[in-house]
């Protein structure tokens, strides 16, 4: 049993729901990155998701797309991510996943990456452009290093569509909350609970749910229907707003906090 299978155990024997902040590696540096993902930790994250800064971040919105291009201007490469991944574990064994582009794993070669991002700790991989046509190419090299594929869903995806991602899913389903890029809109959880809900009911593994949640409100919302809350623009704007101040840390751990209170209070 892996680190992320092995989290959400503990979160259900306990009756609790997990929090998975994202942010971009690198933004603004690598250094504060790694003190960003302590801080997040402190606070209650359970898992980590770390974007791979990439030119061209299509499915997000121009919050995100700011974070990456900040990070390649300082100089972020796929090396580097995977050497943030390699310090964290230092320090804690929370579940890390990478979320990005396929485009930098594929430069990177699939076989050479597998192999790296098991090395460092690495957990789970979601590419949002990898269509499940097209995963057996890199799931041939990470799915014997335990690394695993993170299946996304949207309100819009058919529901034999639904059925047949299900069928392979690992690790957790990342169930987007709606259409459109990240951060441009408010999440409607009444909306998407009896979606959230049946897809519990079908799915082998726990569902996340992404896209617009900025509240300890939203959070707490959206935990009472599902097995995690997602939470990434929001906080990449905190990261922005405070990138030179010296309370970066504690606006982080400040907002973080909340956002648990919020998924503890779920399930009250």
């Amino acid at each position: 049993m892996g680190r992320i299978e092995k989290t959400f155990e503990q979160l259900k024997q306990n009756n609790q729901k997990a929090l998975i902040p994202f942010i971009t590696a690198g933004d603004p540096n690598m250094e504060t990155s790694e003190k960003i993902i302590a801080s997040l930790v402190e606070a209650g994250a359970n898992i980590i998701e770390l974007g791979v800064p990439f030119s061209d971040p299509m499915a997000d919105g121009p919050t995100i797309q700011a974070a990456s291009e900040r990070a390649l201007e300082a100089g972020a490469t796929l090396d580097l991510v995977l050497d943030l991944v390699e310090r964290v574990r230092r320090f804690t064994q929370i579940p890390i996943v990478l979320m990005g582009y396929y485009n930098p794993v594929f430069c990177y070669g699939a076989e050479r990456f597998a192999e790296r991002a098991n090395a460092v700790g690495v957990d789970g991989l979601l590419l949002v452009d990898l269509p499940a046509e097209e995963r057996d190419e890199l799931l041939v090299y990470t799915k014997p290093k335990g690394i695993h594929l993170i299946t996304l869903l949207a309100p819009t995806t058919p529901e034999q569509r639904t059925k047949q991602l299900l069928a392979s899913a690992q690790g957790f389903v990342y169930y987007v909350s709606m259409t459109g890029v990240t951060g441009t809109s408010k999440v409607d959880s009444a909306a998407i609970e009896a979606q959230v809900t049946q897809l519990r009911e079908l799915s082998p593994v726990p569902v996340a749910v992404g896209f617009g949640i900025t509240t300890e409100q939203d959070a707490a919302a959206i935990a009472r229907f599902s097995d995690a809350v997602v939470v990434g623009s929001a906080l990449v704007k905190i990261i922005q707003q405070h990138t030179d101040s010296p309370r970066l840390q504690e606006e982080v751990r400040r907002f973080m906090t909340e956002l648990k209170r919020g998924v503890s209070r779920a399930t009250d």
